[in-house]
């Protein structure tokens, strides 16, 4: 039962479930036994299928917790089709590779809450040979999409090189099916490569951190549509950081949800996955986030990968 405070103003309470408000006070005009519905605002949220980001938004997707007036309709892709979509502005809140954010920083800022970082490991790149570094560069090379991060981290390590787009879940098959010679593996392969007999070639998370004196490789971002305002965006980046605690505070609650992305993944290896990427700088990216975000776009920059230099837009999420 709602118990109306005293004085003026409004106070929020539910009809049926949804949220209300309800006028109270002694000014003319207001009546206590008012109810206004308020409309929910749908957020639109993007996220990939794979069993880290399905921890991170576990919270959000299951009501874990009061969000109104905003209600989060999700939309599960793979991330090159999400870069896609943001660079239309089709989401309001999206996962989006690092570098597909040189293109679209003027419609979305990014949220401190929600980054992908390997802390000293990342996408890699696997054949069915032992093969070198620098056998790489006169060799095909399948990657996931040229808006990736992993593409962009791959060409600041070899410079030009050949390669051919092939669905992240399809780079393994393509490679043992000699489509090509080397494969740049994100998401579970990074862990399960081995038991196709394939062998790593190059970790592009060792190579950054030594390229930068220990700096985390930057992959993803949760960004946020500039024109929801100020004050919208206020209100909902502290969602995107709430959702991570709620999964961190309730981990076998969260893995469990994640288990249904893991493609097959056994537990123990989905709970690795899972840890090697909902990391500390997953609730804040801090100081070296930031840097390290900005020194990827600066170099991209640099190598003539991207076409114009980006000064990132953060917005704290609490």
């Amino acid at each position: 039962i709602f118990q109306p405070g005293s004085g003026p103003g409004i106070q929020p309470c539910e009809i049926n479930g949804l949220p209300a408000i309800l006028p109270i006070g002694n000014k003319k005009g207001f009546r206590k036994d008012i109810l206004i519905p308020m409309k929910p605002m749908e957020i639109t949220l993007g996220h990939s299928p794979d069993s880290d980001d399905a921890f991170m938004f576990h919270a959000l997707a299951n009501n874990k917790f009061d969000t109104s007036p905003y209600t989060f309709r999700h939309f599960m892709q793979d991330i090159e089709t999400l870069n896609h979509r943001a660079a239309l502005g089709e989401l309001d809140v999206t996962a989006i590779s690092v570098h597909a954010y040189a293109y679209v920083h003027h419609r979305y800022a990014i949220l401190t809450a929600g980054g992908s970082l390997g802390l000293g490991y990342g996408p890699m790149v696997v054949t069915r040979e032992p093969k070198t570094v620098e056998d790489l560069k006169s060799i095909t090379i399948a990657i996931p999409g040229k808006m990736t991060s992993a593409y962009l981290a791959l060409r600041l390590c070899l410079g030009e090189f050949t390669y051919d787009i092939v669905p992240f879940d399809q780079i393994i098959p393509a490679l043992l099916g000699g489509r090509v010679d080397a494969g740049l593996i994100i998401h579970e392969g990074q862990l399960t490569y081995g038991a196709s007999g394939l062998h790593k070639v190059i970790d592009l998370g060792e190579w950054w951190a030594k390229e930068t004196d220990g700096l985390p490789l930057p992959l993803g971002a949760n960004a946020i549509r500039k024109d929801l305002g100020p004050e919208r965006i206020a209100e909902i980046a502290p969602y995107m950081r709430k959702t991570i605690e709620y999964s961190l505070a309730h981990r076998e609650e969260a893995l469990q949800y994640a288990m249904k992305f893991a493609r097959d993944l056994p537990a123990a290896q989905a709970d690795r996955f899972v840890g090697m990427y909902v990391n500390p700088l997953t609730l804040h990216l801090g100081e070296d986030g930031k840097k390290s975000y900005q020194l990827f776009l600066d170099r991209g920059y640099q190598e003539g990968v991207i076409p114009r230099k980006v000064e990132l837009e953060f917005v704290e999420c609490g």
